[in-house]
């Protein structure tokens, strides 16, 4: 592999820097040597194209918005005189043939230095730079690579070295001019190693966040398949009713103690609904605690009777294992935005000097909680409120209508008459218009 990876040219500004960058176009133009200019994003591949155009150097700009051409564009990338703007799109699995795919001007190409590739700017990655630097120099070809760099761009401002800066600043660089040193090379790549390590420690904490959500996630995704799989349904609803009822007689334990409170009445309100009526609503807060088992016990078991019986035995289970799997899939939904907002939030909690994702799994686990807890009492509520009508036969009205416009299509009836079914319209705007 022949290929000569330059110092980076390092300016001050951005401005000094685009007008070096304009200049070494222009050289490697004029000696007719096929350029590659990489960029960080689409805005500056246009920006540079504006800059090119005022300058009139031909030239091709390749990115997500023409990526349809790629194939095409990469194919005489290699050609004398050749210039082609481009992003990280041509960064990696890109082979540019000296003398384009035919290979017609190789020679003439390989004499003028080959393909030489010059980056705007330092990525946040060595890798993507060392990928823009393997796109010359392939399989024994002549090639050239090149950085420019300010200390106006995002890497440096927010990652370079401070003793960068104030070296330069006693150096007392001139307008325009550049530093050409190994030890620049060393202080940028020292910057990408920042940010390299910043970027690792943003996706192992996200993995540790997702890890949280993929436990909860195989918990109820079971459970799911099991309800699916299950061939006696009312086992769920069973198991679900006793866990209810259970919760139900410890806030009646405390309602007792504390007849003034509204949550156990709210909450028996809640899982009874229309079921219940207001005298049976008072007879279980005043019963005691089996009289209020046997209570909804008895509903619950009536209600499931009248479906068996409208239904059928198979078809009323069916019903209860769609149920149940419909409050799963609803309410699995609403936990996982609930978690996505809570994870958004969490980081606020290392001003209180806790761990965000001890917090976060803390909160998670509560939210599940409630989630399980949910599950029971919605598919209980439902349950208990659901009433099975009878479809019944086609009434007398529907009769009725279908006789009176058969009878109207029978008359003859102008089209700008008044319509025989009393509307007050014109027949042609309101029967006649069927």
């Amino acid at each position: 592999m022949i290929r000569d990876d330059l110092n980076d040219q390092i300016f001050r500004t951005s401005l000094e820097k685009d007008n070096a960058i304009i200049q070494k176009i222009k050289e490697c133009n004029k000696l007719g040597q096929p350029l590659l200019v990489f960029t960080s994003s689409i805005n500056k591949s246009e920006h540079y194209s504006n800059l090119l155009e005022k300058e009139k150097i031909k030239h091709i700009v390749l990115n997500a918005k023409n990526h349809e051409k790629e194939a095409e564009i990469i194919a005489n990338a290699g050609k004398t005189n050749s210039v082609i703007i481009t992003t990280s799109i041509s960064g990696r699995g890109v082979d540019i043939k000296l003398g384009g795919q035919d290979q017609s001007e190789k020679e003439d190409v390989k004499k003028r230095g080959g393909l030489f590739v010059i980056g705007t700017e330092r990525m946040e990655s060595r890798r993507v730079d060392n990928q823009a630097r393997g796109r010359s120099g392939r399989q024994g070809d002549e090639g050239s690579s090149i950085f420019f760099v300010s200390l106006e761009d995002d890497l440096m401002r927010l990652f370079g070295s401070e003793t960068m800066n104030s070296m330069l600043e006693k150096l007392g660089l001139k307008d325009g001019e550049s530093i050409d040193h190994p030890w620049i090379n060393k202080a940028i790549e020292r910057a990408q190693q920042k940010v390299e390590a910043r970027n690792f420690d943003i996706r192992k904490t996200l993995i540790k966040f997702d890890n949280v959500l993929n436990d909860q996630r195989h918990v109820i995704f079971e459970q799911r398949k099991n309800v699916i799989d299950e061939k006696e349904k009312e086992n769920y609803s069973d198991i679900f009713l006793e866990e209810v009822l259970e919760n139900l007689k410890r806030q009646k334990i405390l309602y007792e103690k504390s007849p003034n409170s509204k949550e156990f009445p709210n909450a028996l309100k809640q899982i009874l609904g229309k079921s219940i009526t207001d005298d049976e609503l008072g007879g279980i807060l005043n019963s005691d605690l089996e009289g209020m088992e046997k209570t909804i016990k008895d509903k619950f078991i009536n209600n499931r009777k009248e479906r068996n019986n409208l239904l059928g035995i198979d078809q009323g289970k069916e019903i209860e294992k769609r149920i149940l799997v419909q409050i799963i899939d609803q309410n699995w939904k609403s936990h996982i935005q609930y978690l996505e907002q809570l994870r958004q939030v969490i980081g606020l909690r290392s001003y209180g000097q806790r761990d965000p994702l001890v917090e976060y799994k803390k909160e998670a686990f509560l939210l599940f909680e409630n989630l399980l807890g949910k599950l029971k009492t919605d598919l209980v509520t439902m349950l208990l409120n659901l009433k099975i009508i009878e479809k019944k036969e086609n009434d007398n009205s529907e009769n009725k209508i279908k006789e009176n416009l058969t009878s109207i299509a029978k008359s003859k009836v102008g089209r700008n008459q008044p319509c025989p079914c009393g509307s007050g319209k014109k027949y042609k705007y309101c029967c006649g218009s069927l």
